[in-house]
């Protein structure tokens, strides 16, 4: 693999076993990073967000199914990442397969399962404990041999609260007394909003808010990005070179940095381009691309020019006198956004303002 931009630091040229110790930080992301070979080569195992990234709601993203299908032939494992704690892992392996990604409930972590192991290291074996949540918190806690219970009348020895779509004023109430007895707290997440087939709607973070306004406390946070998801998948998958694949800057791709793996964004979801622009660099990807085929590509190099300029594919990117982002050439606009992003990270990471890159993504069509 090779990693020409400057500032690169990520993929197999880093000499760094995934989630191993490092005496120093590494330095800030300047460019996106370039792989010789197709990534489902270079990588053994894929991490793979769900919403935004696989689908969309009731629908696959565009073009997920054949890339799916195609890096799996190419002998990359898939694993399923997903914030969601609502859902068993068998419910969401049966959702991919009817979308045509045939999938084992074996290949999806939750963070219901990461929330679990939490609790387990807290309280005995065999406790009981109060779910705020549905199905999908009961089954990864009696995986791990603890009882879940529904109110604080039950004796519960700790709290475990994770997003479902029956989670009301009581639930949160019964949470609310228990955390305020001293309870321990976990949250599987603390997304603020979840995608919906309606539209953007209240997440598990909002719901614990409400408990954190009732009670003063804080939760123990299992999910995306914190390092105990990224613990969960790797134990469950054995993955030995993992690519963190996914579409949110502040979960997918923090969270790979947390866990010292590289990661392709995917902007098939959430984020921007220009919010990926104005990116701060733990929130900064190894690789950028469209959708899912990348995993079938290598990755292009983003290459420094005179004069302060990045080159990528057809085109060059700079910051002008203006503090605005400039791009001349022309081809792939995925390789003018990587050329932009090396611009704009440089700049701010030079200390200047945060460079207006709207004309430059306008060209682009992005």
């Amino acid at each position: 693999m090779t990693h020409t931009a400057a500032g690169s630091t990520g993929g197999s040229d880093g000499g760094t076993a995934p989630g191993a110790g490092q005496d120093a930080a590494p330095a800030p992301r300047t460019a996106p990073a370039a792989s010789a070979r197709p990534l489902a080569e270079e990588y053994d195992t894929a991490l793979l967000d769900l919403d935004g990234v696989v689908y969309a709601g009731p629908h696959a993203v565009d073009h997920a199914v054949e890339a799916l299908e195609a890096a799996r032939r190419a002998g990359m494992r898939l694993a399923y990442v997903t914030n969601n704690a609502s859902r068993p892992p068998q419910a969401v392996a049966d959702h991919l397969t009817e979308l045509g990604v045939p999938a084992e409930a074996s290949e999806v972590v939750t963070s219901a399962q990461a929330a679990a192991r939490l609790v387990a290291e807290k309280v005995p074996a065999g406790s009981a404990v109060l779910v705020v949540g549905g199905r999908g918190l009961e089954e990864a806690l009696e995986e791990r041999g603890l009882r879940p219970v529904r109110s604080l009348d039950d004796g519960p020895a700790a709290v475990v609260q994770g997003y479902d779509p029956s989670v009301g004023w009581q639930h949160l109430a019964e949470a609310a007394y228990a955390v305020a007895r001293g309870l321990p707290w976990v949250a599987s997440n603390t997304d603020l909003t979840i995608p919906t087939a309606r539209g953007t709607a209240p997440g598990n973070g909002t719901l614990v808010a409400a408990v954190r306004t009732a009670t003063g406390a804080e939760p123990e946070v299992a999910g995306k990005p914190l390092p105990p998801m990224h613990r969960e998948t790797v134990i469950r998958t054995g993955a030995e070179r993992p690519l963190v694949v996914g579409d949110r800057l502040d979960t997918d791709i923090e969270g790979a940095a947390n866990g010292g793996v590289d990661s392709l964004l995917v902007l098939t979801g959430v984020t921007t381009a220009a919010q990926l622009l104005a990116a701060p660099p733990v929130h900064r990807p190894t690789y950028v691309a469209a959708d899912l085929r990348a995993l079938l590509t290598a990755q292009p190099e983003v290459s420094s020019e005179a004069g302060g300029a990045y080159r990528c594919g057809g085109w060059t990117a700079s910051v002008g006198g203006d503090g605005r982002l400039r791009l001349d050439g022309g081809g792939d606009p995925y390789d003018g956004l990587r050329a932009l992003c090396a611009a704009a990270w440089t700049a701010a990471d030079g200390g200047a303002d945060a460079p207006d890159g709207r004309k430059a993504l306008a060209d682009l069509g992005l």
